[in-house]
């Protein structure tokens, strides 16, 4: 039990007698209840919650963690209850135990619903103690160092969920050293050929440039010192993955990768920081566009540091890190530097402000995805390695994701702003909503009260709370125009059975809704809309109760389109219908209503999984329709800006144009807004004046 010995000596050094002697309990209890149980090593399974607690106990985090870091699997894997910890350890022991613990006494579909839910539910106990969470990177840091126990398959599985969640969330955290250790550990599993060859490679590298750091080391601490700046200047390596990530990057080999290696000053106060950087770039000099300020602007994760890269010795780049004592502290151990120096410093109270923040907006747009992929998408979405800092007008400095466009933003400052956005300037000038945001851009966003989400930006949004905000939106307002469509198509149905949709009274419904254990109407019907039910039958069930429905039915009636309808009306891209064309509907389940040409080839009738429904065109339809046309035309300079002049004079837009060569021709195809028959006759009454367009054809 040398490894209990030790938990005991480490925990002493930071915690109260008293404390240590609940420590000592849990190890008892913990140690009875996996008596006989073996890992898959063979080791006996005590070794393993031992190891997660001496982990916590280099955070140095307090007594009811490392308990529950001691007592983490005995609910889960032995018959001890959560009642039982909770009497012999205490409520908040029990609770930090409970968020540990798996959901496996429910079945899930999929291994993926399964690995969804417990990350749902490790994020609601992390939301009410981030000590959930540090228990949990601790766990799977150590299941991570003693993987080779397991099947091929397994671990590569293990490696890659630990990569894509587990290493980003300890960096978002600020925990440094264990996300670095998480990815050297999973890039060692996933791809262990690159791995070695790498590690051999940093060996040999290690010895042949001994010499060198040995210099740059002493130079720097003379030149600091001689400037009269107390430091602690220590040289440091870089991670193998972070290694393999740059050359992946940047194409490299590994002999061209000069700054594996780093250094690290350490000095007493913030002005030092600045004082000194200026004396490194007296003695090496910096190299351009190499040089970031995370003091002024600190990391989402709370990290504050001065990055510089110099010109060393024989051409070598020097990457330096300056900071203080303070910022060195929360740099290690992050979130966890509020259990770890109680002091009430403001930096470490704002961080775990920031954390307990950035937790409940991350778990209420988690909350709005309907299933278990789109749950997973938006937590890797959201775990994003790096950042940029952009401002809003009133200089408040926002941080997102790289990549992150003015969408983004706009759902970041507030969930209205981002529904009610249509248009954004970026440093003063007007930029498209797709815009891609850099490193201290001003961003003002200009609402309208009647904009609402295009579906077309999640095309490009790239934040978890943006795509969900969207998302939901969208969902909502689909619901509502189905509900509107499907009772239409209900109302058709009732009239096609004799049947007054008037006659169906509350109590009809209300039956209907028993029956069926749907909870509204409103759902009933979008459910029509959508074609995940069908009209006729939700009419024969209504039209059943109470009273016999009548065997003589008159023909049925067509569905009036007005093309208003929203998302629950679609218009076949195949053959782009407009007023005018004799039409035809397709209802598939899930989609609603898509509208065809009834020359279309998708409109033969009879295909499974559809229900084909006669539709006709509205009297008064005031809304443009998108159509296409191709036409063929002579390779003669400017007979592009002739056709866009005739259709312009038309007065139709052009949404889209490509281009193609057909032999001694060029093929136009033009996507145009038209609206109805008639103006895409006159539009085309007009190409066909332009000598040079030799073939029209929709």
């Amino acid at each position: 039990m040398a490894d209990a010995d030790l938990l005991i000596e480490e925990a002493s050094a930071y915690l109260k007698p008293q404390d240590v002697e609940y420590v000592r309990d849990a190890l008892a209890f913990s140690h009875t209840a996996h008596q006989g149980q073996k890992r898959q090593s063979g080791d006996p399974y005590i070794s393993h919650p031992i190891a997660v607690a001496r982990i916590l106990t280099t955070l140095h985090l307090d007594v009811q963690a490392i308990i529950a870091a001691l007592l983490h699997d005995v609910v889960e894997d032995t018959d001890v209850t959560a009642e039982q910890v909770a009497n012999k350890f205490g409520k908040p022991v029990a609770e930090l135990v409970d968020g540990l613990s798996k959901l496996d006494r429910i079945q899930f579909e999929t291994r993926e619903d399964a690995q969804a839910e417990n990350f749902r539910k490790m994020l609601l106990a992390m939301a009410r103690d981030v000590r959930v969470i540090l228990i949990k990177l601790a766990d799977r840091l150590h299941n991570m160092r003693t993987l080779e126990s397991m099947s091929h398959v397994k671990c590569e599985r293990i490696a890659r969920e630990t990569m894509e969640i587990f290493a980003p969330i300890a960096n978002r955290l600020g925990l440094n050293d264990i996300y670095r250790e998480l990815q050297d550990l999973s890039f060692k599993y996933l791809h262990p050929n690159r791995y070695a060859v790498l590690a051999k490679a940093l060996k040999v590298a290690r010895g042949n440039r001994r010499e060198v750091l040995g210099k740059v080391l002493d130079a720097i601490r003379q030149r600091l010192a001689d400037f009269h700046i107390q430091a602690d200047v220590t040289g440091r390596e870089k991670n193998i993955f972070s290694i393999y990530k740059k050359m992946q990057s940047k194409s490299l080999a590994f002999a061209e990768v000069l700054d594996i290696y780093g250094f690290r000053v350490l000095v007493n106060d913030f002005a030092a920081c600045y004082v000194a950087l200026g004396v490194l770039h007296g003695l090496y000099k910096p190299i351009p566009g190499k040089f970031k300020d995370y003091i002024a602007i600190p990391k989402v994760n709370g990290y504050q540091s001065l990055h510089t890269t110099l010109f060393g010795p024989f051409g070598t780049p020097i990457e330096i890190q300056i900071r203080t004592h303070e910022m060195h502290r929360i740099a290690d151990a992050g979130v966890a530097s509020h259990w770890l120096y109680k002091s009430g410093h403001a930096s470490i109270n704002d961080l775990h402000k920031k954390t307990h923040l950035w937790l409940q907006e991350l778990l209420e747009s988690l909350s709005q995805s309907s299933d278990s992929s789109e749950f997973l998408e938006h937590l890797k979405v959201d775990l994003f390695p790096d950042e940029v800092y952009v401002f809003t007008p009133k200089g408040r400095i926002l941080s997102l994701p790289r990549g992150a466009t003015a969408v983004d933003f706009a759902y970041s400052v507030h969930t209205d702003i981002g529904h009610h956005c249509i248009a954004v300037k970026v440093n003063h000038e007007l930029a498209p909503l797709r815009t891609e945001l850099k490193n201290g851009d001003r961003v003002e966003i200009v609402t309208a009260p009647h904009a609402k989400p295009n579906p077309a930006w999640l095309g490009y949004v790239t934040t978890s709370k943006a795509r969900s905000h969207i998302r939901h939106f969208l969902k909502n307002m689909q619901s509502g125009e189905s509900a509107q469509f499907g009772e239409r198509l209900l109302n058709q149905a009732l009239h096609t059975l004799g049947v007054k949709p008037q006659d169906i009274d509350e109590a009809r419904w209300n039956k209907l809704l028993r029956d069926t254990s749907v909870k509204t109407r409103q759902d009933i019907l979008a459910d029509i809309g959508l074609g995940r039910r069908l009209n006729m039958v939700v009419a024969r069930q209504l039209a059943s109760i109470g009273e016999t429905v009548p065997n003589e039915t008159p023909a049925t009636t067509a569905i009036t389109i007005q093309g208003t309808e929203g998302m629950a009306v679609q218009f076949a891209k195949c053959c782009y219908p407009i007023p005018g064309d004799p039409i035809i509907g397709m209802l598939k389940s899930g989609q609603g209503l898509t509208v065809h040409t009834r020359d279309c080839p998708a409109s033969h009738r009879g295909r499974g999984g559809e229900q084909w429904l006669d539709v006709v065109w509205g009297k008064d339809i005031h809304r443009p329709f998108d159509v296409g046309i191709k036409l063929l035309v002579s390779n003669q300079r400017g007979v592009l800006a002739k056709v866009a002049a005739a259709i312009a004079e038309a007065e139709s837009n052009i949404e889209n144009v490509s281009f193609a060569n057909e032999g001694e021709h060029t093929a136009l195809h033009f996507t145009l807004e038209v609206n109805n028959r008639l103006h895409l006759a006159n539009i085309m009454r007009s190409l066909r004046k332009i000598p040079e367009v030799k073939r029209i054809i929709r």
